[in-house]
């Protein structure tokens, strides 16, 4: 003898597909995601730079001023992962923030013209 509960969800809820389309990015897991990437590519291509010859090698050695330390060795793409890792774990975190931010506002100025063209002709009805 048990009842079924009326349905209580709004009319208006959106699919799960949209609302996980739009749900914000984890600022720590992308940036810590993206440093991994940044830090694997750093050390293997210094590590395959190791292995051609000197004369048709590309020059990496221009990494040196930005990362501190970096040389075209087995060391530098030690130290060149380090700062690729750090170096792609802040550019992934502003990227999450900056894309976050942009979906928040887009999303607050939506509703609100939505919400404005509803009530756009209420004086109209009294």
């Amino acid at each position: 003898m048990s009842a079924k509960m009326p349905d209580t969800a709004p009319a208006n809820r959106l699919p799960s597909e949209l609302l996980l389309a739009f749900a914000p990015l984890d600022k720590a897991a992308f940036g810590a995601a993206l440093g991994v990437a940044v830090a694997l590519l750093v050390f293997f291509v210094t590590v395959g730079t190791i292995y051609v010859p000197r004369s048709e090698r590309p020059y990496l050695g221009l990494l040196a001023v930005y990362f501190r330390g970096y040389s075209v060795s087995w060391t530098g793409a030690l130290i060149g992962a380090g700062w690729g890792a750090f170096m792609g774990f802040v550019f992934g975190w502003f990227l999450a923030f900056c894309r976050n931010l942009m979906v928040a506002v887009s999303l607050f100025v939506i509703r609100s013209r939505a919400e404005l063209s509803q009530t756009r002709d209420f004086l109209d009805h009294i």
